[in-house]
């Protein structure tokens, strides 16, 4: 979800425009009449159709599909559509929560494919342990007391006996 800091401040980059994925994603969803085709337009800066559909077609949303309306899809269908709704922005940082939830295989292989080849940056939480080692090349760990910072994969992250100390310490406090 989105939370106001507790303390501190950052700033994003002046040539930096970023696109969310919450885990929650019913506040796009829930009471909108609007069919897929339409709910996307709404975020799009071009409105033809032909261009939307695109976008929604990349998440397999094709013909008959797109006339679904959106308060009616499953939450898997709800990912997609957010999916499609970040690639329309795009963004140069994408922001995920969860951004493997409610998909299926196929989708899941999609996404980790298109995300290992966007040359952006990508900030996301997971509990995805094949996500996370197949996208992931840093690893930012937030403890109660700091964090744990390495650039490597997941697994050698997990694997790296000077970071299983570091966690040792920031967790036994």
């Amino acid at each position: 979800g989105e939370e106001e800091a507790d303390e501190g401040t950052f700033k994003w980059g002046v040539t930096t425009t970023q696109t969310y994925l919450p885990s929650d994603n019913s506040d796009y969803f829930d009471g909108v009449k609007l069919n897929l085709v339409d709910w996307l337009r709404q975020y799009s800066k071009d409105p033809d159709e032909t261009f939307v559909r695109g976008f929604l077609g990349r998440m397999l949303f094709s013909g008959e599909e797109s006339q679904k309306r959106a308060e009616v899809l499953s939450g898997g269908e709800r990912v997609r559509c957010m999916l499609s709704r970040m690639m329309l922005s795009g963004a140069n940082v994408l922001i995920f929560d969860e951004p493997t939830d409610h998909l299926d295989l196929e989708s899941i292989t999609a996404l980790n494919n298109g995300l290992i080849s966007f040359s952006g940056t990508i900030l996301f939480a997971s509990r995805d342990h094949e996500f996370t080692q197949t996208v992931a090349n840093r690893i930012i760990e937030i403890t109660p007391v700091g964090v744990v910072d390495r650039i490597s994969t997941y697994d050698e992250y997990l694997s790296n006996e000077t970071v299983k100390q570091q966690l040792a310490e920031k967790y036994k406090k």
